[in-house]
């Protein structure tokens, strides 16, 4: 398949960040810092409540897989929008993410769950107001690459057995049945049967479409691994964050990471928003 997005200047940035993320009492966690491979300019960093935090959520979900981790950036003085996208194709969700970034005035960290991760290195790509992108278990390919591409270089994820046809035409979902174990196993059961039974199917045809160019080699980035992830092997997420240069953390979650660890997930976009200048553009 052709590229969706044309190559464009890529501009170095943030060099040498390291982060070290405050660990919640509830929860182990192991970090890990990786050194960007960006250089980043010393300047005065935004104040929060100029600060918008773009979510954006991944297959088999919406945008309420974002309510945990909403009012934890409210209380921080940030300005969260969670937007719902179609999952009817890679380009059509990079057009309504690229279109909510238009909308935002000012300093935006772009945050996407799973699938949706491609969907932010496309979208922010050239964003004047993009400043930071954030994975939480999400994919992040390099131009011309396709998340089926990454996918197999590495072990099968456990969910791939139950991933069938939607009650929606051509689209596909996770068995109910088998929702809760391989989805989301970190929650109690009943939420992950309700979670189950509410999911978004998605077009598999976006799982092989390629990638532009990504955004993530002209912006700073954070990556969130779920050690006990059952949908995207942790090898290859760790495989992702590496070629980034992204400052990473490891913590025992699930695949919805933004649902059962938000705590965690904030902690990562607050980290990334430390490091972001007071002007931002591109000269």
């Amino acid at each position: 398949m052709s590229t969706i997005l044309p190559s464009s200047t890529r501009r170095a940035f943030c060099k040498g960040i390291t982060v070290a993320a405050a660990t919640t009492a509830y929860m182990s966690c192991a970090f890990t810092t990786i050194q960007a491979a960006h250089q980043r300019q010393e300047s005065p960093q935004v104040d929060a409540h100029s600060l918008n935090v773009l979510l954006v959520h991944g297959a088999y979900a919406d945008a309420s897989s974002w309510l945990g981790v909403i009012p934890l950036l409210r209380a921080r003085g940030y300005n969260p929008l969670a937007i719902q996208i179609p999952l009817s194709s890679l380009e059509e969700d990079i057009l309504i993410t690229r279109q909510a970034l238009k909308t935002l005035s000012g300093p935006t960290i772009l945050v996407g769950h799973s699938y949706a991760g491609a969907v932010i290195t496309n979208a922010a790509t050239n964003a004047d107001n993009a400043s930071a992108l954030v994975f939480a278990d999400a994919f992040a390919p390099d131009e011309g690459e396709s998340i089926l591409d990454i996918a197999s270089r590495f072990p099968t994820p456990p969910i791939n057995a139950f991933i069938v046809p939607s009650y929606t035409p051509n689209f596909v979902w996770v068995q109910p049945s088998a929702f809760p174990e391989n989805f989301i196993q970190d929650v109690p059961v009943e939420q992950g049967q309700n979670l189950a039974v509410v999911q978004k199917p998605i077009n598999p045809k976006a799982f092989g479409t390629r990638s532009g160019a990504p955004a993530w080699k002209q912006l700073p980035s954070w990556a969130l691994i779920g050690m006990n992830d059952r949908a995207i092997s942790p090898d290859a997420l760790r495989f992702m964050a590496k070629r980034m240069g992204a400052v990473t953390r490891e913590v025992a979650s699930s695949h919805a990471s933004p649902v059962s660890h938000p705590n965690d997930v904030v902690d990562l976009i607050v980290a990334a928003a430390q490091h972001i200048p007071v002007t931002i553009g591109r000269g």
